[in-house]
């Protein structure tokens, strides 16, 4: 009897002792978000978010109580050892793509954790219908069976449309939309199917066998939906797609947390789902497009030839000099840089920040316009720069900037193609029609750094090009800028 009366006991403090740490866990990823919100506080941010994952983790292990931790220590050593490696091997243009494999990751294991319930309530010896077993095992009967089919759904399409993303943005498929015929009628099949199957394994069927078999198949079918709703979606629309995928997995890890009754997976998946819709209707305000064209449009899937994009569709195109617009800069009183995707290959940040401290010290007044929209992900031209140390009260939004370009100098654009084209306020004809831009081609002289005079991901000409105050600066970004400031250093 004192035996059972001490182990009682200490699982009355374990429990306690992991309510404490969940409390707390809670309390710091609401803290991590807010401060993730902010460019100056997201990195303690991010590290907070951290603390407060090992901390709920922990947690879990507390209320376990006795358990047998080498299999845990060896998924934690090898995720660390994992993670380590991609955070040291991975360059920062290749962040956009490790954030689609991550919410694909993040997906798969919301997969796994749903899958593993219902084998483990099998092998316990639970029987009947999915929603009886949960009910046997104190999970919420069928609203915990319904939880668990959700899981597998949304987990099983955010990691293959994750994956799609993730070979799109590292160029290994084509970032052109795939319009397969017929698409939206297969969707919505690889949609109902499994949730049909789902909901038969909580109220109609009862044999083990065909609930694993449906389960299984809800899975499959499903990794294919996150397929086929992927891939017609062009490359311009990666920055949306994975702001909604990333809302996608953190949903799933929230219907996860219900599943197997762990309140801080559900509290944390929950912010990550919230966060992640708000800025996507967010950026598709920015892009003046509601959230069902961007996932049923196939934006980008205009033809080059028809929309343009290749040289000898330009006319009246000027081009410039490293030691030309080095000269205009030198006199500019005020200038805006303009960054985008080819600043980011390029590496050209750094050099763009020495050029905007030599401007500064000769009296110019240097700002950044940023594009919600710039890059490949949401954010990734800020954190470019601010890795870079570009003081953050120099960064700006379009709409705080759009209206200072006509009273500026000089404007240096720097591998931004589509968010510049000013056909998006002119041509109704343009996929880009009605997507605000910024007007960079009302301030006095124009800079726009590229390697050729090739399309953006809309795959349409670019009218920046043809303006009378616009020059080309032709060639790699970085070693442009480097050009520029050299011929300024010696001027």
């Amino acid at each position: 009897m004192s035996f059972l009366a001490t182990s009682d006991k200490l699982a009355h403090w374990n429990g306690l002792l992991a309510n404490f740490g969940y409390l707390v866990s809670v309390i710091l990823f609401i803290l991590a978000i807010m401060r993730m919100g902010r460019v100056k506080t997201a990195r303690s941010g991010n590290t907070m978010a951290a603390v407060a994952m090992l901390l709920a983790v922990v947690s879990s292990f507390v209320e376990m109580g006795q358990i047998d931790p080498t299999w845990i220590i060896v998924g934690l050593v090898i995720g660390s050892a994992v993670g380590a490696i991609m955070a040291k091997r991975v360059q920062m243009t290749q962040m956009p793509e490790m954030v689609a494999l991550l919410n694909g990751f993040g997906g798969l294991s919301s997969t796994f954790v749903g899958l593993a319930t219902y084998f483990s309530l099998a092998e316990a010896g639970r029987r009947g219908t999915l929603g009886a077993m949960m009910e046997q095992a104190g999970q919420g009967g069928w609203f915990g069976g319904i939880n668990l089919g959700l899981t597998i759904i949304v987990g099983s399409v955010t990691f293959t449309g994750s994956m799609i993303a993730f070979l799109k943005l590292s160029e290994k498929m084509s970032g052109k939309p795939i319009l397969l015929p017929g698409r939206h009628v297969l969707n919505g099949l690889l949609l109902i199917v499994p949730l049909a199957l789902a909901v038969g394994t909580v109220w109609f069927v009862s044999a083990p066998w065909l609930i694993a078999t449906m389960l299984i198949a809800a899975t499959l079918l499903t990794f294919a939906l996150g397929v086929t709703l992927v891939i017609p979606i062009g490359g311009g629309d990666m920055p949306v797609v994975i702001s909604l995928l990333n809302s996608y997995s953190g949903i799933a890890g929230a219907l996860a947390g219900f599943t197997i009754g762990e309140p801080v997976l559900v509290v944390s998946g929950s912010l990550v789902g919230a966060s992640g819709i708000i800025l996507t209707m967010i950026m598709c305000k920015a892009m003046n497009r509601s959230l069902a064209n961007v996932i049923f449009g196939g934006f980008g899937a205009t033809d080059s030839a028809a929309g343009g994009g290749g040289k000898s569709e330009y006319k009246n195109v000027k081009s410039a000099d490293a030691e030309t617009a080095a000269m205009l800069m030198a006199d500019a009183q005020s200038m805006i840089i303009v960054p985008g995707y080819g600043m980011a290959v390029a590496q050209a940040q750094h050099a763009i920040r020495e050029l905007a401290k030599i401007l500064e010290a000769k009296g110019c007044n240097v700002r950044y316009a940023v594009h919600p929209v710039a890059g490949r992900m949401p954010g990734h031209m800020n954190v470019l720069l601010a890795e870079a140390n570009v003081p953050y009260e120099q960064l700006f939004e379009m709409d705080q900037i759009n209206e200072d370009f006509k009273n500026t100098d000089v404007v240096l654009v720097i591998g931004a193609n589509d968010t510049v084209n000013p056909a998006a306020k002119t041509d109704k004809t343009s996929p880009l029609y009605g997507m605000p831009v910024l007007n960079v081609e009302e301030a006095k002289a124009v800079f726009t750094i590229k390697r050729s005079l090739g399309s953006g991901f809309a795959g349409v000409k670019n009218e920046l090009f043809e303006c009378p105050n616009n020059y080309m600066v032709y060639g790699d970004a970085r070693k442009v800028v480097e050009e520029v400031i050299k011929a300024l250093k010696e001027a």
